[in-house]
């Protein structure tokens, strides 16, 4: 029996025995007491033995795909050392919830495992929780194991969900593999290699209470759970899980792209089971919409990638691994899970640019940490950061190979620096408030008492209903009604809740928000406006129907924008958020670059064209299975049921939701995307407008543009030729002021340039200019016959001043030196390279005369000699334009002495 054999034989075996098969849930859970990824299969049934939900039947039975990393279950050191350790792997269960209980469930485990799987009943042990009285009579008496090989144990065989809540004890069945497998004596105390656990049958009897008293359930149900490869092992007659069909071709292809051959080296075959095992983790995580993060459930998978990656090249792999890994899980499991086949190259592209990204840092980060490791010293805890931060390396990879060298991580000075790093861009915390504990019970009660709410919001926005309860609001003067027919849409799917009036013969409240209490169950945010509102009684619900019929509109409009997209960039855009309110759409989808203005403007065509084609919007109830067999696509996050809701809008989208939409797409009225961007790592968000909001935006951009054009004293359809005139006009007057400036500065050019002394030097103060325009003056009058030196200075700003000096070829001192020594006295500095042309500045205004003395010093040939007059220099001090004559700073003109002549 290979492996899809087994798993079928499991599933036909309960479906057989009155059980319904129900599909793998997602490696994401949705319920707030679920773990980080889905770990056993009664995650998806949480609701049903919690009570929050009432079940579709009473009998279940699953192959649910499973990852154990992080948390309680944190399996990944062992893979790859262990025989029977994985990161993803499959549990087979059945389930029943309130129905049978533990001699149907022990009845037919027995019956499966020895019948159908035919293994020997003398080879089977089974282990019963210490006071398990029950289970151990039913083992003994109805199936006929003999006493001595059921063993009783204590907490290993007592099965809890958290501190409080369903909880029971478990029997499981071993399988013994005989006396070559090591110390014998049963599954308590003998060899676990020997004793392979093939089956826990948990049974929830039992409602832990906070002070630890266990009360006794109303109706106790049955959890089992098998894990698929090691049982698979067993009955195949392999001696571990890696020899397995689900396991030994993906080794073989861990082999392939290495290079190494699996059984000649104990390490080399560790790297290859761990490359065999993190691909089906990454493959399946990826296909469930993870993608590879800093945070969460993205940080998991970028840890499981980086490590099959490590693995690889530290066997000498240079080439990409993960394409031909992906290939190999898809091409052993797809056939078990069509939508990994069918994501097959999505999923490989994603994990591909993963190991690109890694590998790029990956020589670097090795050589850091080498050093570190070293001297047989401790990573320390900055060092840790470093390769987290800079290469790539997540900190349990960094400890793992730290430890396989006999050291040590200094982990808490690795937090340290990550919690500095964090200070300034720590997200908000995602944590919602708890619902308070007694409204929770009342919420149950309300749902065991009446069942789900009726919504008849797909016919009407109106409608007659009993009012089952009011409840007190979190809010001061708030309540919660329920009704047992109410056409108020909760909260879900993107769509926001409904607004509107609940009336009875004794008051009328107003609905700010329709949410759901529990899945089912709808709650009407409200406030009462007038008289009271009772349970018992019947109410008259009236929604708000403009504010409706805009959600519509925007809610069939998102799978219009989600099928265009699809077209536009392709099969791999999946919807990974939205909001659908009133006065907006948003849809957050995974793509890889920005979405262009033309690729947007297909997206809005295509929409458009389908809105203009005015076909109909109808929606049916189908079979999950069916229903994705023809092409519907699910929303990520949503939960659907058995039976699902299918809306076609028109002849090309067809998604899976519970929404109101419009009946024809010509309602939806023309939709404009108005943003793009991304909103974090391969993710984009778009925004947009349908039906009367759109045509509001149009008439608001219309005003702007007719307001514009009379500005500018022009018709609407003359806008752009009158900016662009307005534009030439206005770079005709820069033009002309530029020129204005150089006869300027030619002008003061020419006048400094007469001042020059017989050395040919111009030291001068220049207040007003930039310090462009203090260079450009300087150059101005060094290219004046007889000048071979000119240094300027002024301030061009309160309390800054900007030094220029200018000298000829081969000048000595030349200008990075005059204008260096000059700067130091108005405490700055600068210079540069250019032996002809220098800048500084500084910021001490009232040293700038001292400091241009000090270049006219430097000019006269030493030191000392500040007192001399008559040595060649020529200084000028002024704030404006040249005119030869001039009483001081400030007053538009430039005076000048040649020394000598004071």
């Amino acid at each position: 029996m290979d492996a899809n054999g087994f798993r079928r034989a499991y599933l036909d075996f309960f479906v057989a025995r009155g059980h319904t098969e129900v599909p793998s849930a997602g490696l994401v859970p949705h319920h707030p007491r679920a773990p980080l990824f889905t770990n056993a299969g009664m995650n998806q049934f949480i609701p049903y033995f919690l009570g929050e939900e009432i079940p579709p039947y009473k009998r279940a039975t699953t192959a649910q795909k499973c990852v154990r990393v992080r948390g309680k279950h944190d399996d990944i050191d062992q893979v790859g050392r262990s025989p029977k350790h994985l990161s993803f792997f499959e549990m087979l269960g059945n389930f029943s919830f309130g129905d049978y209980f533990k001699a149907e469930a022990i009845g037919w485990a027995w019956e499966f495992v020895t019948e159908v799987v035919g293994l020997g009943p003398d080879r089977l042990w089974v282990t019963v929780h210490v006071d398990d009285d029950e289970a151990a009579g039913i083992w003994a008496d109805a199936v006929g194991v003999p006493p001595e090989r059921i063993q009783r144990a204590g907490a290993d065989n007592f099965w809890e969900m958290g501190d409080t809540g369903p909880c029971g004890p478990c029997s499981e069945i071993h399988f013994d593999r005989g006396e070559d497998w090591g110390e014998g004596g049963g599954p308590v105390g003998g060899s676990e290699q020997r004793y392979v656990e093939l089956w826990n049958l948990v049974f929830p009897q039992y409602d832990r209470q906070k002070d630890g008293e266990l009360v006794p359930l109303a109706k106790p149900g049955i959890d089992t759970g098998a894990g698929f490869e090691r049982f698979l092992a067993v009955v195949e007659g392999v001696p571990t899980i890696w020899e397995t069909d689900v396991l030994r071709p993906l080794v073989e292809a861990a082999e392939s792209v290495t290079g190494h051959s699996y059984g000649r080296d104990p390490e080399v075959d560790v790297s290859l089971r761990v490359l065999a095992d993190h691909a089906r983790a990454m493959s399946f995580l990826i296909s469930d919409g993870v993608f590879p993060s800093n945070e969460d459930r993205g940080y998991v998978l970028r840890r499981i990638i980086r490590r099959a990656v490590l693995k690889a090249s530290s066997l000498g792999a240079q080439r990409l691994v993960c394409p031909a890994m992906v290939q190999a899980v898809v091409d052993v499991m797809g056939q078990a899970y069509p939508s990994l086949a069918k994501d097959a190259d999505f999923v490989a592209s994603v994990a591909s640019r993963e190991e690109e990204r890694f590998r790029a840092n990956l020589r670097s980060g090795m050589s850091l940490l080498d050093a570190e490791l070293a001297d047989g010293g401790e990573v320390s805890g900055e060092a840790a950061f470093k390769l987290h931060d800079t290469h790539g390396f997540p900190i349990e990879l960094t400890r793992e190979i730290a430890e396989s060298r006999g050291a040590r991580v200094d982990y808490d000075g690795f937090s340290a620096a990550m919690e500095r790093q964090r200070e300034q861009s720590r997200q908000a915390s995602k944590g919602q408030v708890g619902t308070d504990e007694a409204n929770l019970r009342a919420y149950r009660e309300i749902l065991e008492q009446f069942g789900p709410s009726v919504f008849t919001g797909y016919e009407g926005t109106e409608g007659e209903g009993r009012v089952l309860a009011v409840l007190a609001g979190t809010e001061p003067g708030q309540v919660e009604i329920f009704l047992d027919r109410t056409p108020f849409y909760a909260e879900a799917g993107g769509q926001v809740g409904d607004t509107g009036t609940i009336s009875t013969s004794s008051g009328r409240a107003r609905v700010t928000d329709t949410t759901s209490a529990l899945p089912g169950l709808h709650r009407h945010v409200a406030v009462i406006e007038q008289g009271t509102v009772e349970a018992g009684q019947q109410a008259r619900a009236v929604v708000d129907a403009e504010r409706r019929a805009a959600i519509r509109r925007n809610h069939t409009g998102t799978h219009l924008l989600h099928w265009a997209l699809r077209q536009v960039l392709g099969p791999h855009v999946k919807q990974q958020g939205s909001l659908v309110a009133p006065d907006r759409l948003r849809f957050d989808f995974t793509h890889y670059a920005p979405v262009s203005r033309a690729e947007l403007d297909q997206v809005e065509d295509l929409v458009n064209a389908q809105v203009l084609a005015d076909m109909m919007v109808t929606t049916e109830e189908l079979p999950r299975a069916e229903a994705e067999a023809k092409g519907a696509i699910a929303f990520f996050g949503d939960k659907y049921g058995e039976v699902v809701r299918v809306v076609h809008a028109g002849e090309h989208s067809v998604e899976l939701c519970g929404g109101t939409h419009v009946e024809r797409l010509g309602m939806v009225g023309p939709l404009e995307v108005v943003s793009e961007s991304s909103i974090g790592a391969n993710l984009r968000r778009v925004e947009a407008l349908t039906g009367t909001a759109t045509l509001e935006r149009l008439r608001a951009n219309e005003a702007r543009l007719a307001q514009a054009a009379s500005l500018l004293k022009a018709p609407p359809e003359e806008l752009v030729a009158a900016i662009e005139r307005r534009l030439a006009e206005h770079r005709a007057v820069q033009e002309e002021l530029r020129a204005a400036r150089r006869e300027a500065l030619v002008a003061e050019a020419a006048a400094l340039a007469a001042s020059v002394g017989p050395e040919g030097a111009v030291v001068a103060r220049r207040d007003g200019l930039s310090p462009e325009g203090l260079r450009e003056l300087a150059v101005a009058v060094r290219s004046y016959p007889g000048v071979r030196a000119v240094v300027l200075g002024g301030c061009p700003e309160d309390a800054k001043v900007s030094l220029v000096a200018a000298v000829a070829k081969g000048h000595v001192p030349d200008a990075p030196e005059l204008v260096a020594k000059a700067a130091r006295v108005v405490g700055g500095g600068g210079g540069g390279r250019n032996p002809e042309l220098a800048m500084a500045g500084g910021r001490g205004a009232e040293h700038l005369d001292e400091a241009l003395e000090v270049a006219r010093v430097m000019l006269q040939g030493g030191a000392g000699a500040a007192t001399a007059r008559g040595a060649g220099a020529a200084t000028a001090r002024g704030a404006g334009a040249a005119t030869g004559a001039g009483t001081g700073r400030g007053a538009g003109t430039v005076r000048a002495t040649k020394e000598g002549d004071s």
